[in-house]
């Protein structure tokens, strides 16, 4: 796991007008957290720039080094990072302090690679179930990526949590059964045996249809008689003489 250097101070701005000043001098406001204790700090943008983009890009261990704090450094993860919906600029920080001889758990990306067989020579299409996966080490062990070999993948082959090869010391936390990456049939075809699963089932539909109305057309029939001849007027006898 890459290992980084990041410089900070301790932010005595709090309150939204404050942080919102504090933001406008290219600082970013940021916590760090350790269980129920908390310190404030600020950030230079353009250290926490080069932080986030390392290779393991989120999951990046972190030396944190706060100027004039009880500490001369904390190891560090991201928590979370707040950005600003319109503009999408990183506008807050929360790192967690960690001990480098406790297991954590984080979730880490999932890479497939190679061409599968299923879409080189069968058109197929490889679908990405899931594309990162909950796992529990120690810091120094988090992989930046754990990668599929998927080559030798047909259509209808999948690979699941259980198949997954990981590095030492590292465990997954998802269920083993669920699926990560699958080989589907093309497009096309899936859309072809949808229209004919449709049309095999529409004649029965059609069929029950007409025996209905053929059973409600006879039941008719025998009632239309009776009907009449209850409504039928008494016939007058002839008187004799």
């Amino acid at each position: 796991m890459e290992k980084v250097i990041l410089n900070a101070e301790i932010r005595e701005e709090t309150g939204k007008s404050k942080v919102k000043e504090l933001r406008k001098t290219d600082l970013i406001p940021a916590v760090v957290y350790k269980k129920k204790d908390s310190v404030n700090i600020k950030i230079q943008r353009s250290d926490l720039f080069q932080v986030l983009h390392t290779d393991a890009g989120e999951n990046v261990l972190i030396t944190l080094k706060v100027k004039n704090d009880r500490k001369k450094e904390r190891t560090c993860l991201i928590k979370e990072i707040q950005r600003n919906p319109v503009k999408d600029n990183i506008i807050h920080v929360d790192l967690n302090e960690i001990s480098l001889t406790e297991k954590i758990k984080v979730k880490v990306p999932v890479h497939s690679h190679g061409d599968p067989e299923g879409v080189i020579k069968e058109e197929g299409v490889l679908e990405h179930v899931m594309w990162e996966i909950e796992i529990e080490c120690l810091p120094t062990d988090i992989p930046e990526k754990i990668e599929v070999e998927v080559a030798s993948m047909k259509i209808g082959d999948t690979v699941y949590i259980k198949d997954l090869v990981l590095p030492a010391g590292v465990k997954a936390l998802n269920d083993a059964e669920l699926a990560v990456l699958t080989v589907k049939p093309p497009a096309k075809e899936e859309a072809a045996e949808e229209v004919s699963e449709g049309e095999a089932e529409e004649p029965e539909v059609i069929a029950k249809g007409k025996k209905e109305a053929e059973e409600e057309e006879a039941a008719g029939e025998e009632e239309k008689p009776k009907k009449e001849a209850k409504e039928a007027p008494p016939r007058e006898e002839k008187k004799k003489g």
